[in-house]
């Protein structure tokens, strides 16, 4: 690693101790021995194992769940359905009043994505868990389902999801999140050039080596630990606290070693029910996904589309840019309202631009619920930028370096969302970017700094 300390000399003391030194991880020992300790490293003498009947269809109505033959499956303790669940319908980002409640912890009466939980079986071990389930009969109506987004939001398509009545997440500023910054239009008639391009991507697994999981201990006196890979440790008690409908001063959530997550392990999906189990039967719980569940069940990333058009000078100066953003929330909302919102803050990009305008859908269809991934909201919104940056670059014959250059946010520079920027520093980090991959620009561009217009 190497320090620059020619750039913000004067914002930056330099008795620094930690900053530029390489130091060891503190939990490198413990993996490369194979001591780290996993939450499934537990076992509980009397320990019970749930498993899910899930969905096979993408929408459908429950007509009726027999569970009578699974009860008499060999070593099952409980079944459980949506009846039991004291709280059946929630949205994690309650705890932050994104609302409405539109989730359901054990389908009832619909189902609206394939793979929901419908029946919770727990018993003596995997295996009988696993057979009793296959035994439970669910009878479905099948009903049409749209996995588009710009086909979920025609009028003519069918509801996914009644709690919200439309196919979409009403914001404040109504049916997607609107950023509004001067004229665009009025750019788009004085611009020498412009581009419309659309940009799309697939939902994306995390694909943790460590699938996702809890192991629940009844502790007496109505108290639970539940030993988690969560990755939202309080974020997760509150919203099973809710959900049982049990002060969260008798659940004790324990953490540790997470085997991946990338956010994939911020949704509160396994806890509350196995906690539930644990509490209706009196013995520990231990709910962990299968590779398969992992991959099917586990929240992606959102697939997203992105639509950008430009309006650009001969001289490199972008001077207007409308971007429409859909993001696919899939059944439920989940983390991917806020996905959106931040998609609509940032897809005007680190430049400065006189007239925005950006329009962010989150849209309901029934695939599998989206949530948190890396930068969620912002990462594919990135990559949709960047590659437009360079199209524009080429359309004008310019350098791709030296247009963004002309085009980088400074200091003081006023954004879209009419916050003032600070600590940029974009200048500089092409500066060495330029040096660094031997990529040659003109030597004005290489004496401007972050700091001031002309400086």
């Amino acid at each position: 690693m190497e320090l620059r300390k020619s750039y913000f000399a004067d914002q930056r003391t330099d008795d620094l101790h930690e900053i530029g030194q390489p130091r060891p991880r503190s939990d490198s020992p413990g993996h490369v021995t194979g001591k780290t300790a996993y939450f499934a490293d537990r076992n509980f003498p009397g320990m019970l194992h749930l498993k899910m009947v899930r969905s096979p269809h993408h929408h459908a109505r429950i007509r009726s769940i027999d569970t009578s033959e699974a009860q008499k499956h060999p070593g099952v303790v409980k079944i459980l359905t949506a009846k039991d669940v004291p709280h059946n319908v929630y949205t994690i980002l309650i705890l932050i009043q994104i609302g409405p409640e539109d989730e359901t912890v054990l389908a009832d009466g619909k189902v609206r994505w394939k793979g929901e939980a419908v029946v919770a079986v727990l018993a003596e071990t995997e295996r009988a868990a696993q057979e009793a389930a296959a035994k439970v009969k669910v009878d479905y109506e099948v009903l049409p389902a749209v996995f588009d987004m710009e086909e979920a939001l025609k009028p003519s398509a069918p509801v996914v999801n009644e709690y919200h009545g439309r196919n979409y997440y009403l914001y404040d500023s109504g049916e997607c999140r609107k950023v509004r910054f001067g004229d665009v239009e009025a750019g788009f008639a004085g611009a020498d050039h412009v581009l419309e391009q659309t940009y799309q991507s697939s939902p994306i697994e995390h694909a943790p080596t460590e699938t996702t999981g809890c192991i629940v201990a009844p502790e007496g006196n109505d108290r639970f630990t539940c030993y988690t890979n969560t990755q939202a440790m309080f974020f997760t008690l509150d919203n099973a606290s809710i959900i049982l409908q049990m002060p969260g001063n008798r659940l004790h959530f324990v953490g540790g070693t997470v085997g991946g997550g990338f956010g994939g392990k911020v949704d509160v999906i396994v806890e509350p029910i196995a906690i539930l189990g644990a509490k209706l039967t009196g013995r520990p719980v231990s709910f962990i996904y299968s590779r398969e569940e992992e991959m099917q069940i586990s929240s992606p990333r959102a697939a997203e589309k992105v639509v950008i058009k430009d309006g650009v000078m001969k001289d490199g100066r972008i001077v207007a840019r409308k971007v429409t953003g859909y993001t696919d929330a899939g059944a439920y909302s989940r983390h991917s309202p806020y996905g959106a919102q931040k998609g609509a803050g940032h897809y005007p990009g680190p430049y400065t631009i006189p007239n925005v305008w950006i329009d962010t859908y989150c849209v309901y269809t029934n695939r599998t619920p989206s949530s948190a991934m890396r930068g969620f909201g912002v990462t594919i919104g990135d990559f949709a930028l960047e590659v437009q940056m360079d199209k524009l670059a080429r359309l004008i014959g310019m350098d791709p370096l030296e247009f963004r250059f002309i085009n980088a946010y400074r200091d003081g520079d006023i954004k879209a969302h009419r916050q003032p920027t600070e600590g940029a520093a974009l200048i500089e980090c092409m500066q060495e970017a330029s040096r660094a991959a031997n990529w040659p620009v003109a030597e004005k561009f290489m004496a401007i700094s972050s700091y001031a217009k002309g400086a």
